[in-house]
């Protein structure tokens, strides 16, 4: 019996919203295979066992913030069975009145339903149900302070990549709609399916680490100005060089004392803490490309110490190094 997916559509959604999950739901691994060998070689992977329905908030046709149309296979209000609904974010559920529509219908339709969840910003079509109440629950991490003013109720996790509480989901931004329906089909089918859906779609299958690797450095480039933003640049090109403050000071030709002011007013971190994050960034991708040794990445990067490098990656990431390599690692080898 297949298990349909609701998919929630409005003007202005996030078109890979929508259609990152329903690709992981829809994925070639599901078809059926082309021999008996290629049957035996994949293993026990059902066969089409979802269903994605499009369901228009606003009307039958409705047009992504990326200008993409798409059409919906039906329109709110339906009592369409769903085994599981997903609400996806974008600017246009921010418009007056399209949110507490969305969360109108969700609210009639959630008891009928085994799972709802929400994809970056979608979480605004549901918070106001009261659903979430209590929850912990996460979103993209440019909406977590707003989510927080608006609904105090929310546990909000601005970390996390996907969370589930009781039988509500929520993820990070847009691409971790597909962390999140990877989830939902090792929940279905198990581990090494949801592997075989992640292999053929090239991505993680657990993604280390948090959205904070993937936030703060775009954070940091867009927030940089006037003479920082020279700097910003500079500190990315020379990781491997002295960025100790007064090193940095004397490049804005100020007084370390002014500049660390100065600084911390205009990034709202210290350039100590700016620096290791930037660092950190850099050195989570040379490791993903495993051309080099650990302690060479870490020197590469400005660690003069591998076990110093190892306890900053730590720290930042929740996740060793090592880790990090052999998850990446094994996806890249496998898929």
């Amino acid at each position: 019996m297949k298990r349909r997916i609701g998919l929630l559509g409005f003007d202005g959604v996030q078109a890979l919203d929508v259609i990152g999950p329903a690709d992981a739901f829809a994925s070639d691994v599901f078809a059926p295979p082309p021999d008996a060998a290629a049957s035996a070689q994949r293993g026990a992977v059902p066969h089409r066992p979802y269903e994605i329905a499009i369901i228009g908030l606003q009307r039958r046709r409705f047009t992504a913030s990326s200008g993409v149309s798409m059409n919906a296979d039906v329109v709110v209000p339906t009592d369409l069975k769903l085994d599981t609904l997903i609400v996806p974010g974008g600017c246009g559920l921010r418009m007056p009145g399209v949110a507490e529509r969305a969360a109108q219908w969700i609210a009639s339709r959630a008891p009928h339903i085994r799972r709802v969840a929400s994809v970056c910003t979608g979480i605004y079509g549901i918070a106001p149900t009261g659903l979430l109440d209590g929850r912990r629950v996460t979103t993209h991490w440019g909406a977590v302070r707003d989510v927080q003013r608006r609904f105090p109720k929310l546990q909000v996790d601005s970390n996390a990549v996907f969370l589930k509480d009781g039988r509500f989901y929520t993820s990070a931004g847009i691409t971790a709609g597909i962390d999140l329906a990877l989830a939902l089909i090792e929940e279905d089918w198990g581990p090494s399916v949801a592997l075989s859906v992640a292999r053929e779609m090239v991505v993680y299958f657990k993604r280390a680490g948090g959205q904070d690797q993937f936030s703060e450095p775009l954070q940091f480039q867009v927030e940089a100005a006037d003479r920082f933003a020279d700097l910003v640049a500079w500190i990315h090109a020379h990781l491997d060089g002295d960025l100790s403050v007064a090193a940095l000071s004397k490049r804005a030709f100020m007084s370390v004392r002014h500049f660390a002011r100065a600084f911390k007013e205009r990034l709202d971190a210290t350039p100590a803490a700016f620096v290791e994050r930037v660092r950190m960034a850099e050195a989570s991708r040379r490791l993903a490309a495993r051309r080099v040794g650990i302690a060479a990445v870490a020197r590469s990067v400005g660690f003069a110490s591998e076990d110093v490098f190892r306890r900053a990656f730590e720290r930042h990431f929740s996740v060793s190094p090592r880790d990090y390599r052999s998850r990446f690692s094994h996806l890249k080898e496998s898929a």
